[in-house]
């Protein structure tokens, strides 16, 4: 039986697998299941729903970035907090838990902090998720 582990190390998990693919041209299920077999930076069950989610609905969630993005082109992003925000909003737009914004938003800021190279990066990564949720905010009002 696989062990139980806490959301924010599942997602920091799962993140460093994202970030493995936008580098190699393996597969995610392949590096999730090194990742199982090594033991590090194993990926568990919501790990694995979040970055099937994650690819499942990525062209909807790069259209849902590039609609916060005034300045940028998500091409130009830096590949870690591209890739943080696409598994933020992957979670808060596909994993069908509702009312989880504020954790998500705040895990991924966290992210953000902890693998960024800027310092400000963090802030903008919390801007553009904020303005994405406020967004679902009103669509799930109106």
């Amino acid at each position: 039986m696989r062990e139980i582990m806490k959301r924010r190390t599942a997602r920091e998990n799962a993140f460093i697998a994202a970030f493995e693919t936008s580098f190699h041209s393996c597969e995610l299920d392949e590096i999730i299941r090194y990742s199982r077999e090594c033991g590090e930076y194993a990926v568990d069950d919501f790990g694995s729903a979040l970055l099937a989610n994650y690819t499942a609905h990525l062209s909807e969630i790069d259209e849902l970035i590039r609609s916060k993005l005034k300045d940028w082109t998500l091409e130009r992003l830096p590949r870690v907090n591209r890739t943080i925000l696409r598994l933020a909003v992957a979670e808060m737009r596909f994993s069908g838990q509702d009312d989880m914004d504020s954790i998500v938003i705040n895990e991924a800021v966290e992210l953000a902090k902890k693998y960024a190279a800027g310092d400000e990066d963090y802030q903008f990564i919390n801007g553009v998720l904020g303005a994405i949720s406020r967004d679902k905010a009103v669509t799930a009002e109106g």
